[in-house]
């Protein structure tokens, strides 16, 4: 019996050492995921920000061409290509924005994905009939 007892406390140390490890793998992902979904958010925060300033610049000189398009000479051409300009950046960043909120987040996704595969492959096989 004596002998039985180092074998089952062998294979219980192994058996933690293990589950710690399989545990600390499992955290390590969690916090790569962690921080994928910060530079995620920080990026639609900012592309968010870029789409504010970028749209409403676009309607400031959209009101400046107005207003000099009751004037003389080139002026518009120079008014009315940066009104252009700064519009056309705000729709792409407005874009780009709307493209990073509807991809919605992955937090976590890989290690629920990997804890699935843990749970099928510890658990028991069934019997065949």
């Amino acid at each position: 019996m004596s002998s039985a007892s180092p074998g089952l406390f062998a294979s219980l140390r192994g058996f933690a050492a293990t589950s710690v490890a399989l545990v600390r793998t499992r955290l390590e992902l969690l916090k790569v995921e962690a921080r994928e979904e910060v530079g995620r958010v920080a990026g639609l925060i900012l592309w968010g920000i870029a789409a504010v300033l970028l749209g409403i610049s676009g309607l400031v000189f959209l009101a400046i061409f107005i207003t000099a398009l009751l004037w003389d000479t080139h002026r518009l051409l120079a008014l009315g290509i940066f009104t252009a300009l700064f519009i056309a950046a705000g729709v792409v960043a407005s874009f780009t924005a709307l493209r990073l909120a509807r991809q919605g987040s992955q937090l976590f996704a890989a290690s629920l994905a990997e804890l699935r595969h843990d749970e099928t492959a510890l658990k028991p096989e069934e019997p065949r009939p």
